[in-house]
Order: C-alpha cells, then structure tokens, then sequence
C-alpha cells in the first residue's frame, strides 16, 4: 500500500520529534520529513511543502496559542490534513480540535505503533481518535459550533489582525507589522467584529481567548 511520502513534523521538543519520525517511518519509511520547532518555523516549512501530506501539529509551540496554530494552518492550507499530537488529553480539548478542523488527536502518551497506526488511518482519510477519548468527550454544543464557523470564517489575515488584538496592538501597530494601510487593517477588524457576532475589539479579544488551552501538567 503506498503512502504519502511528504511530512511536517511541529513540535518545539526534539525527542518529541524524534519519536514522532520513528513513528512516521513504521508507516513510510522513504518519506521524507521536515521538522519545525516553532509557529513560525512551522509556516516556513509549509510555504516550501505545499504538496506535503500530513503536519503533525503541536498545540503548545513558540507563537502558538491553543488552537490559533491550527486555524492558521486549516485556514492557509486547507489541503493538507493537520493532526493535532498533544499532551492535552482531556476530552474537551479534542472535541474542539476537532472542531477546528483537525484530522485527528494523537496523544503524547501514546505507544510509537499506536502513533503509526493513527497517521495511517490519516492518511487514508480517515479522522482518528483514541477509543477512550472519543467515547468521553461527547457532542459540541451549539454555541461551540457557531463559534468554530465564525473562527473558520476569518480569513487568514483576518485572524492574525485578531492574534494581534488578543497582544494588545493598536490598529497603527498591526498595521505596521503587516505593511498594510491603518484603513486596511480598520475594515478587518470591523470583519471580525462582524463575523465573531461582538461590538467590540473588547469582545473580540474575551471571545478569542477561548482558542487557548492549558498546557498540559508534567508528570512527576
């Protein structure tokens, strides 16, 4: 059976990467994988690999916040699948990854070949859970629902303006920062407001703050 042989690995912990690439190469093992050790690394790769196959995404990496790596992913390339590989397990972290438009929800905790089993099952289009975690984390409610489509509905732009907000930036900043005009950067957040269904920057940041997610606890 022939796989996709394209990968990017996200994750700011080498050993992490290193096992997730063990995994890969149970389930191809000419593949060829790129690593990225932060947001910003991460969209690098992805800009050099538009063609790749898989990411396999991290949610607590340098420049991300909760699940604002994965929108951006799913909002700039929205071919290639992301499966969210984590040491947030609890149930409502992955129904919302889900909800954000990930592939499927790998835990940190599981074996190498339970890893490779879940990118295989990926790659043949499938959405992976583990039995556990699916049958605990029960259905969105219809608040959580609408609030994924407003947050898929930014644009990429459009969501970066609203990380930016979530910072404090002024709109002069923001624009600054992505060399476009303060009137640019008006229409988007007036967008925002628009499509998040608030009336304020205010509530634009209180609502976007629920992207975030704990990081998961160490274990003694």
């Amino acid at each position: 059976m022939a796989f996709a042989q394209k990968f990017i690995v996200a994750d700011d912990h080498p050993l992490f990467r290193a096992a997730l690439t063990q995994a890969l190469r149970q389930v191809a093992s000419q593949a060829e994988i790129v690593e990225a050790d932060s947001m910003e690394a991460t969209n690098e790769a992805v800009a050099r690999h538009p063609d790749a196959d898989l990411i396999l995404l991290d949610l607590h990496m340098p420049g991300a916040h909760g699940f604002s790596g994965l929108i951006q992913l799913r909002g700039q390339t929205p071919d290639i699948p992301v499966a969210v590989v984590s040491g947030s397990e609890e149930p409502y972290v992955v129904r919302r990854a889900i909800d954000y438009g990930a592939s499927g929800f790998i835990p940190k905790s599981a074996s190498l070949d339970v890893i490779a089993e879940a990118i295989g099952e990926i790659l043949e289009g499938e959405v992976w859970l583990p039995t556990y975690i699916a049958e605990a984390m029960g259905d969105s409610t219809e608040d959580e629902s609408r609030f994924a489509e407003a947050i898929a509905s930014l644009t990429p732009q459009q969501f970066r303006v609203l990380n930016m907000l979530t910072e404090g930036l002024l709109n002069k900043q923001i624009a600054y920062e992505l060399s476009v005009s303060e009137a640019t950067i008006k229409a988007h957040v007036t967008a925002i407001l628009r499509k998040l269904g608030v009336h304020s920057r205010t509530q634009a940041v209180i609502a976007a703050q629920r992207l975030e997610v704990e990081p998961p606890k160490v274990r003694s």
